[in-house]
């Protein structure tokens, strides 16, 4: 279990740092300290969502499965968000599963108790609703941008908006999981990852990834990287 203290000023999630001060304070008493170890589950598919999610470090995986067992990844959190966005929209359940792909951090709390909070609150709302928009913009970024550019573009990219989520140039990046990402097999990773690290633009080893050039990885990377960050800037502030 995590020991930080539940009302970091200002908050290490963006989100909560958008509420308004008077919505934050009454969340705070709900916020409970997690460790978010790799392969946690967040919610699952078809099932009750029981927790909303504030990641403060680390990644959480939308997947969706298909009836063969097949899975892929169709969205991702990090600490500009939260987990539970159904509940956002009225509903209490979904048809993909969330876990964390990225080991970190965050604060949960009762889903009952943040609908409670939802509804009592417009400006909470208003905060929620743009951060749906800022999801939806990264789904819809990374769907034309796996049809149009090349796996080390892409690769660059997930790299870069990890760093940024885990605001640290060394963490923990399963093959398995930048696979999903980039939908392509275990190979292809492997193919661009040694592209990079020839490059000396990163090291990867085992799962661990050390950042070593930062502005190389940018201009490498295509242009969805800074479009994503600008409107997620853009809606959640810098």
């Amino acid at each position: 279990m995590a020991t930080k203290s539940k009302a970091a000023d200002p908050p290490a999630n963006r989100l909560l740092g958008l509420l308004a001060a008077r919505d934050y304070k009454r969340l705070l008493p709900h916020l409970e300290p997690v460790e978010l170890e790799y392969r946690k589950s967040l919610y699952q598919a078809d099932k009750k969502i029981d927790f909303v999610y504030f990641i403060e470090t680390g990644v959480g995986s939308l997947v969706n499965t298909m009836a063969n067992g097949q899975a892929a990844e169709v969205g991702t959190i990090g600490n500009e968000g939260v987990v539970g966005l159904p509940l956002v929209l009225g509903d209490d359940r979904a048809p993909t599963s969330v876990y964390v792909q990225v080991p970190g951090e965050g604060l949960r709390m009762k889903a009952s108790l943040f609908k409670e909070e939802l509804a009592r609150s417009a400006t909470m709302q208003v905060v929620m609703l743009r951060y749906v928009h800022a999801l939806f913009n990264q789904v819809a970024q990374s769907a034309a941008c796996n049809h149009f550019h090349s796996l080390e573009q892409r690769c660059c990219r997930w790299l870069l908006m990890t760093r940024d989520r885990m605001q640290s140039d060394n963490f923990l990046l399963t093959q398995e999981f930048l696979a999903m990402m980039l939908g392509v097999q275990r190979a292809g990773v492997s193919i661009a990852a040694g592209g990079l690290q020839r490059a000396g633009l990163i090291t990867y080893t085992r799962g661990n990834v050390a950042i070593l050039d930062g502005p190389g990885l940018k201009k490498l990377s295509c242009e969805c990287y800074g479009v994503s960050k600008r409107e997620f800037d853009r809606l959640l502030g810098v």
